[in-house]
């Protein structure tokens, strides 16, 4: 078994400012029989991220409903830890509420980056949103120095499970700061307050891999599977063999993980918009049936696309 790809279904047209380039990071939720809403990041002319969504018809996403035409949330107030760029990340029901869970991202001096991962919460059915407030609700720590992102949320039995990527260090390669990132999993009854003790659920497989993000994670059959995006240290940017490729991993606790990268099912294509990279997998299970919802080659700049198990 494997996943078959359907192709690319959407791509920014650059007609808005604040949406030039980039479909990134696909966060899908499951509105109705009829309706699959995807939230996405895209970018503005000076590189900044801002969150809008698409509405697709349940089960065919190259057929869309609706475009949404403004950002759903604005940029963070001057010296918050999102005032550079929003993502997002991943979408939860609760209460009545759409909780959604993004990166917020910071311009530094001495490395390119710092993100950390806020809430926004939306009372008419994710159309609206409004921060919980000003700060993350996964911010640094003492233990936790560099930077979190890519939160994956799940709530069971009252408990709220979190698989978040975690930056282990910043490294200088070819003269410039790259980060190392890894899957780290917490735990809170609110979804606010988070218990981090620092549980590593993935963690690198060798001295070459240097970022593992956007962990993607459903229960099927009282078996834990979590997809995610991998990439090497080293000239991932350029070298297509080095760059994001997606894996795959088990487990029976959503604790302690096996990984099972081979088993993935999926791979870049010999030629088109995923033939350099396929990364920031959102994988979803309806009536039985399993989507993958992914990014292509530049990070999103060639769009979103999905494939289907089978």
């Amino acid at each position: 078994m494997a996943w078959v790809k359907q192709g690319v279904f959407f791509v920014p047209d650059g007609s808005l400012p604040w949406a030039l380039t980039h479909a990134q990071v696909p966060t899908v939720d499951v509105i109705s029989d009829s309706v699959w809403r995807i939230y996405y990041a895209t970018r503005d002319d000076k590189n900044r991220c801002s969150i809008s969504f698409i509405d697709v018809e349940a089960g065919n996403p190259h057929h869309i409903l609706y475009q949404h035409d403004q950002p759903i949330l604005p940029l963070g107030k001057l010296g918050t830890f999102d005032d550079s760029g929003v993502m997002p990340s991943w979408i939860v029901t609760y209460a009545g509420m759409k909780y959604l869970y993004y990166t917020g991202w910071n311009v530094r001096q001495t490395v390119p980056y710092q993100n950390a991962i806020g809430l926004a919460i939306s009372d008419d059915g994710g159309q609206n949103f409004r921060r919980y407030g000003e700060g993350p609700v996964l911010g640094l720590t003492v233990h936790e120095p560099y930077f979190t992102g890519t939160a994956t949320v799940l709530i069971e039995d009252g408990l709220w499970r979190n698989w978040y990527a975690g930056c282990t260090k910043w490294e200088m390669i070819d003269d410039k700061a790259e980060p190392y990132y890894h899957i780290k999993y917490a735990e809170s009854r609110d979804g606010v307050d988070w218990d981090r003790r620092g549980v590593v659920a993935i963690d690198y497989k060798d001295e070459n891999e240097a970022g593992i993000v956007r962990a993607s994670v459903l229960k099927d059959n009282n078996l834990y599977k979590m997809w995610y995006a991998t990439r090497q240290g080293q000239d991932y940017r350029v070298d297509k063999t080095k760059s994001y490729r997606i894996g795959y991993a088990e487990s029976k606790d959503g604790i302690a993980w096996e990984r099972l990268d081979d088993h993935a099912g999926i791979d870049v294509s010999d030629n088109g918009w995923d033939s350099e990279m396929i990364a920031y997998p959102c994988v979803i299970m309806v009536n039985g049936k399993k989507y993958m919802f992914y990014n292509g080659n530049g990070f999103g700049r060639s769009g979103m696309g999905y494939a289907v198990w089978e």
